[in-house]
C-alpha cells in the first residue's frame, strides 16, 4: 500500500520534535541531517518519515557522542558499527544509572537527617537502639590547619561520593571522660556497600547513648559532659569511641540552627 507523503517546512518539523530550526540548520550545513527536499527558494521541506532517523540523532547526542561520531556513523552505518555503539553506551548507562542511585541515597538520607533536626529541642540525650553500619576512617588529630590537604587526603582516601555522605569526627572515651578534646582521633564516613580495606570496618549494632545539641561546636564538652552525667545516672557502661556528626549543614543559615549528633556506644551484657 502507498503511503502518501507529508512535507513540513523547517519551522514545522522543528515544532514537531521541539527543536529551535537553527539546530536544523546547522545540522543541514554540516551534513549530518538534512530535508528531503529544497526549494528553489530555498526553503527547506522535510518529510515526515525522517521523524524517526532525526529521534535516532537526538538520542545519540543526549548519550554524550560527539556530532563528529553521530555524522560519521550516519555517512558509513553498518551493523556491526551499530552493535559497537550500543553496546559501549549501554555500558555508560549501567554506570550512570549506579552514579543516580548512589546520588538518590545520599538525598534520603540527608532529607531524614534534616527531618530529624525540625522536631528535635535544643538539647536532647536519649538511648538509641542503632544497627550496624560500616564506616570508613581516617586518622587526624586537628592539630593542623591545612584544610586543603586534608580536602586533597579524603578524596583520594575515599572518594567524593563518600565524602557526600558527610563527614564525622570521633574520639576515644577516655578523653570524654578526661575532658580531653584539644585533639580527636579522626574522621569518619559511611560507607558504600563495595568500601573495603584496612581502615573500613562495622560499626557494631547495639545501644548507643545519644546527644543532640543546637549550635556551634564550642558546645560539645558540655554536651559530653551531660551524657556521662546521664550514663552514671542511669548507671550504664559506655564503651569504646564518640562519634559527632553534624546533620543539617547544607539547610540552615545559621550556626545556631546546626545540629550534631554524638554517639557512644552502651556496654550490654551478653
Amino acid at each position: 500500500m502507498r503511503q502518501n507523503t507529508v512535507k513540513m517546512t523547517t519551522a514545522q518539523f522543528a515544532e514537531l520534535h521541539g527543536v529551535n530550526r537553527r539546530t536544523l540548520h546547522y545540522y543541514d550545513d554540516i551534513g549530518l541531517f538534512s530535508p528531503c527536499q529544497k526549494g528553489e527558494n530555498g526553503y527547506r521541506y522535510y518529510d515526515a518519515s525522517q521523524s524517526i532517523v532525526f529521534e535516532y540523532i537526538r538520542m545519540l547526542k543526549e548519550l554524550n557522542m560527539s556530532i563528529a561520531e553521530i555524522a560519521d556513523y550516519c555517512k558509513h552505518p553498518a551493523p556491526e558499527k551499530f552493535l559497537q555503539i550500543a553496546d559501549r553506551k549501554e555500558a555508560e548507562i549501567d554506570l550512570e544509572i549506579r552514579r543516580l542511585k548512589r546520588a538518590r541515597n545520599i538525598l534520603k538520607a540527608k532529607k531524614a537527617q534534616v527531618r530529624l533536626c525540625e522536631g528535635l529541642p535544643d538539647e536532647e540525650i536519649r538511648v538509641e537502639a542503632c544497627g550496624a553500619v560500616k564506616i570508613s576512617v581516617l586518622p587526624y588529630d586537628f592539630s593542623g590547619d591545612d584544610l586543603s590537604r586534608l580536602f586533597t587526603d579524603l578524596k583520594s582516601q575515599w572518594g567524593i561520593e563518600q565524602i557526600r555522605m558527610g563527614i564525622g569526627s570521633f574520639l576515644s572515651l577516655d578523653k570524654v571522660t578526661a575532658g580531653s578534646f584539644e585533639t580527636y582521633d579522626g574522621l569518619f564516613t559511611y560507607s558504600s556497600g563495595s568500601a573495603s580495606g584496612p581502615h573500613t570496618f562495622v560499626r557494631p549494632a547495639g545501644r548507643y547513648l545519644c546527644g543532640y545539641q543546637k549550635g556551634p561546636w564550642d558546645k560539645a564538652p558540655a554536651m559530653y559532659q551531660k551524657m556521662i552525667d546521664y550514663a552514671r545516672r542511669q548507671h550504664l557502661i559506655l564503651t569504646g569511641f564518640a562519634y559527632e556528626l553534624g546533620l543539617n549543614e547544607f539547610a540552615i543559615s545559621s550556626p545556631e540552627e546546626y545540629v550534631t549528633k554524638f554517639m557512644i556506644q552502651i556496654d550490654d551484657p551478653c
